[in-house]
């Protein structure tokens, strides 16, 4: 863990990301400054917006809090909804499941209509699994070395709850995705409290600044909670403009795991 300040990004992030450095946190996967307890079970339906304002994709989340040979872990279900819009676009299903208490990252399961398919175990820095790129290729076995293990790229706007929502915080943290060699820093700016409109309401929550650390780009910006759904509200900067991201709480699910 390196313990200075990251100066070329703080710069990069201008003046509001210019804080004190005993503000600047640096946190490895399995520290004690990220607390996953925080995350209580919950269900949320997750709409994302293009440049344009389409409803381009939909999804629910389910979180739900268990046992896995005497660990507690918090399971992600995350289960796509079609849109109007775009009928054809492939749906997805995917399982995530974390240790509950540092958010690390244990297991990967991923399936698409279309016939995709990843099934990843993770243990520190051995990934194992599978996975195949379409109905009709063929099976690969997946066995890669990260350079050390990451918080996952997909949930990365757990990290900041999960280490406190501190306003003037910078928090640094690596982040990988099953499609990376091995995880790159992030910068998490804490940037304090503001009002967002969600689909239609007004929500107050923290924003937090997301960036890359080499170079400085942002590469989201979140509003979160200490509370369910903890991600309010989203926004993704890209070429074509600003995809934003709204989250709202529906009801859990009580049927059980599947």
């Amino acid at each position: 863990m390196r313990l200075t300040v990251c100066v070329a990004a703080l710069l990069a992030m201008g003046p509001a990301g210019a804080v004190a450095a005993q503000d600047t946190v640096f946190v490895a996967v399995g520290s004690p400054l990220v607390d996953g307890t925080v995350f209580r079970p919950h269900a949320a339906r997750v709409r994302i917006y293009n440049p344009q304002g389409v409803l381009t994709a939909e999804w629910d989340n389910e979180l739900r809090v268990g046992d896995s040979a005497g660990r507690a872990v918090a399971r992600w279900i995350t289960t796509g909804r079609p849109v109007p819009a775009f009928p054809n676009r492939p749906l997805i299903r995917l399982l995530q499941t974390f240790d509950l208490k540092t958010v690390a990252p244990l297991g990967y399961v991923m399936m698409s209509s279309t016939g995709a398919y990843t099934q990843l175990a993770i243990d520190g820095t051995r990934v194992r699994g599978i996975k195949r790129a379409n109905a009709r290729a063929a099976v690969d076995t997946v066995d890669v070395t990260p350079d050390r293990p990451g918080f996952m790229a997909a949930a990365s706007d757990l990290v900041p709850v999960a280490a406190g929502l501190t306003p003037g915080k910078v928090l640094v943290a690596p982040v990988w995705g099953p499609q990376q060699a091995s995880p790159v820093d992030h910068v998490f700016v804490v940037k304090g409290d503001s009002t967002v409109t969600v689909e239609g309401k007004p929500v107050r929550a923290t924003r937090v600044d997301e960036h890359e650390r080499a170079g400085g780009k942002r590469t989201a910006s979140w509003w979160l909670l200490l509370k369910e759904p903890y991600m309010v509200y989203g926004e993704v900067p890209g070429e074509a403009g600003v995809t934003r991201i709204t989250e709202v709480g529906i009801a859990l699910d009580e049927r059980g795991d599947e």
